[in-house]
């Protein structure tokens, strides 16, 4: 079963150059991959700032991917609230958000939503993804994946479950993988580099995979509109499960 993911910091739907807000460019920057399953960092809610517009809830809509899941990080009384969310083609059956915030550093966590997919012809196959947004120093970085490794929902899945892990890592070093290698995740190295949008020189963003998940391909978004519409590019997977 194939099948293709994008990881995107949306940056509340605000343009990495012109800083004017237009969802419609994500929404488009998105639709032109055609993805089965969308990771988004940054996502408002309750914004008069950004049109009071439920960001998970309209590009959900607009992109025709019935199941969602979205978690505040971080709430502020004039500008609402923000988080990760999960868009889907395929049914969530569970969803559930783990902190791992380093006091007194800003809020960070790990959205984890479990998948139901249908293999054509071989019934259904459980997948597991998980949609973190990491903390800006290294050593809050490392705190932050130990956290997520020992956290209930990964912890105690079998070695052979299909298990995604994506988002924005903030890895500015790339030494992230080297951690994550011996928890049995495979990634693509080097990751591509993703920011800033206009004129990528870092590779903060990236997918790792584990289990009966196969990466065949990771590369961003090379849309001209997707220069303008964040201050990441889209990261795009194609995957197998196997």
């Amino acid at each position: 079963m194939q099948l293709r993911a994008v990881t995107y910091n949306i940056h509340k739907g605000v343009g990495g150059v012109d800083r004017r807000y237009e969802l419609e460019r994500i929404r488009d920057a998105i639709a032109h991959h055609e993805p089965d399953l969308v990771l988004m960092q940054e996502v408002v809610r309750g914004s008069r700032r950004h049109g009071n517009h439920d960001q998970t809830e309209r590009l959900g809509d607009w992109l025709g991917l019935r199941h969602r899941t979205w978690f505040s990080n971080v709430r502020r009384r004039r500008f609402g609230e923000y988080g990760n969310a999960i868009l889907s083609r395929f049914p969530i059956t569970d969803t559930e958000n783990v902190d791992v915030t380093v006091g007194p550093k800003k809020a960070r966590s790990v959205l984890h939503a479990r998948l139901r997919v249908r293999i054509d012809g071989r019934g259904t196959r459980t997948l597991h993804v998980f949609n973190l947004h990491l903390g800006l120093s290294g050593i809050e970085r490392k705190i932050q994946l130990r956290r997520f490794l020992a956290s209930k929902p990964f912890a105690g899945l079998d070695h052979r479950t299909p298990v995604l892990v994506g988002g924005d890592f903030n890895d500015v070093w790339g030494s992230l993988g080297r951690f994550l290698a011996p928890h049995g995740f495979a990634g693509h190295e080097p990751a591509p580099r993703t920011w800033p949008a206009i004129g990528p020189v870092r590779a903060l963003d990236s997918v790792y995979v584990r289990g009966r998940l196969a990466l065949h391909r990771l590369h961003r978004s090379r849309l001209v509109l997707a220069r303008e519409a964040s201050d990441h590019l889209p990261l795009v997977a194609e995957l197998e499960i196997t």
